[in-house]
């Protein structure tokens, strides 16, 4: 190593008279230029040639001793506990090996990504509504307030080939934590679970290409919204994304068939239900294309019995048998055995660098029993963002739901709504988003500053701002 670097110093040293004696008549500066640069590079060989003699002298080990005791290795930490160790020059040859160093804690958190999040906005709702409440928003509900709508913390290790267990855990906290997992509705006791939006462990096992299981509680996949503000076009979420299930709780395994195509398989409580409020699991089979680099298309169906078999009970109280507080011991009879069938497929389409294109579908079908008349639900939603220099965005949503049989808002009726946006980066990890938004309907529904008073539409403009930091890359 030594001579190998004195050889590449020499031979970088004798370049410089070759180079300046081609020149026909350097100039003097040309000529100090040189002198400076064959100066530092007989500073770095110096260098390296009094590092390579520290090396050397802390690498030498005394001779092991001739009872069979293996010789002393250094004390540096290696790398990674599965890299074989170095070998030690001893003396004598010594009668035993070294056994391996145990696994650090540096060698577990290898590839765990931690991410943090904070999103908070200022909304106006031009109706004025009483109690300044938005309707039928999920991540925008208060209008003429300051308000956080999502501090998150985000840990995350993926499996792979030579580390095959991972898993993802998001803590959250604020507005839209009450909207995504507040709901009584859903659960049967919200304060256990409400600050977990996800928590499951993954098992990456030797099946083929790879087959992904995870178990825990997971985000759902059905729509083509999420979770981050940061990922999304909109700062405000739409209809579909408030009526579609936040999250499970199960089992999911996943499988890339081909580099074009991956299938998923689910086995859940339900939607919405970290524990079970009926006998009966849900399931999911989702397939993902990619027909081209440019392309993603996801094709979902979900069904499951989505209603209560048994009575909920106050919570937190105290509980009338030996059982925690809020668990149901009151059957309801006859209990609702109707499904839920949600068919959802979305696309996105990266038309050049800067142009993206969405388009989602979504059909439900729900009974609450099996001899009951069905009711509808038929959603069309388009989506377009356009990125400008300068970190500069704008982006577009128009959407239709038909809630036929109320089962979103609670009133049958046709709703849309159109959704500007415009944005900026304005440094690594921050968002400025200004969002200019029209809900529609064809019944009076929305409410005004006046008591009893409804209206047709509901325009709100917001300014959002949303900061992440961390190590944690992409889409979270």
């Amino acid at each position: 190593m030594k001579i190998l670097a004195s050889t590449v110093a020499f031979l970088l040293l004798a370049a410089f008279p070759l180079t300046a004696q081609s020149a026909p008549d350097p100039s003097a500066a040309r000529r100090a230029e040189i002198a400076e640069l064959r100066a530092e590079l007989a500073r770095l060989a110096a260098r390296l040639d009094a590092l390579e003699k520290a090396e050397a002298t802390s690498a030498t080990v005394p001779a092991a001793p001739t009872t069979g005791v293996p010789a002393p290795v250094s004390s540096a930490p290696s790398v990674s506990s599965s890299a074989p160790a170095p070998a030690v020059p001893t003396a004598t040859t010594v009668a035993s090996t070294p056994a391996a160093a145990p696994a650090t804690v540096d060698d577990l958190l290898h590839g765990t990504t931690l991410g943090f999040g904070l999103d908070g906005y200022y909304g106006y709702n031009f109706n004025q509504p009483i109690g300044r409440a938005n309707l039928l928003r999920v991540y925008d509900v208060t209008s003429n307030s300051f308000s956080i709508n999502q501090a998150s913390l985000v840990v995350e290790r993926i499996p792979t080939i030579d580390s095959r267990f991972g898993g993802r855990l998001d803590l959250q906290f604020g507005q839209a934590t009450e909207t995504l997992q507040g709901s009584y509705a859903n659960e049967q006791r919200t304060q256990v679970w409400r600050n977990l939006f996800q928590a499951y462990g993954s098992y990456l096992a030797p099946v083929g290409s790879g087959l992904q299981i995870d178990f825990g509680k997971f985000a759902s996949a059905l729509g083509v919204e999420g979770n981050y503000t940061k990922d999304q076009i909109a700062y405000s979420r739409s209809f579909t994304f408030n009526y579609l299930p936040y999250y499970h709780m199960g089992v999911r395994a996943n499988y890339n068939v081909t580099p074009k195509l991956n299938v998923t398989y689910w086995l859940v409580n339900g939607a919405q239900q970290t524990e079970d409020f009926n006998g009966f699991k849900s399931q999911a089979f989702i397939l993902n294309f990619k027909p081209a680099s440019t392309v993603s298309w996801n094709v979902n169906y979900y069904f499951g019995q989505e209603q209560r078999d048994v009575l909920p009970t106050d919570n937190p109280g105290a509980p009338t048998y030996p059982t925690q507080p809020g668990l149901p011991t009151t059957n309801i009879t006859p209990a609702p055995n109707g499904r839920n069938h949600i068919f959802d497929t979305y696309a996105t389409w990266n038309v050049t660098p800067r142009l993206t294109l969405v388009g989602e579908a979504d059909y439900v079908i729900s009974r609450v029993q099996q001899e009951s008349n069905p009711a509808h639900v038929a959603i069309v939603a388009a989506y377009i963002r356009y990125a400008l220099p300068k970190d500069w965005g704008i982006g577009s949503r128009f959407e239709y739901f038909d809630d036929r049989g109320a089962l979103f808002s609670g009133k049958t009726q046709a709703l849309k709504e159109f959704t500007f946006v415009a944005d900026r980066k304005l440094a690594p990890g921050m968002l400025a988003r200004a969002e200019y938004r029209r809900d529609f309907s064809n019944q009076n529904f929305f409410t005004t500053d006046r008591v009893g008073v409804l209206v047709k539409q509901q325009p709100t403009a917001t300014l959002g701002l949303v900061f992440w930091w961390g190590n944690k890359q992409g889409q979270w």
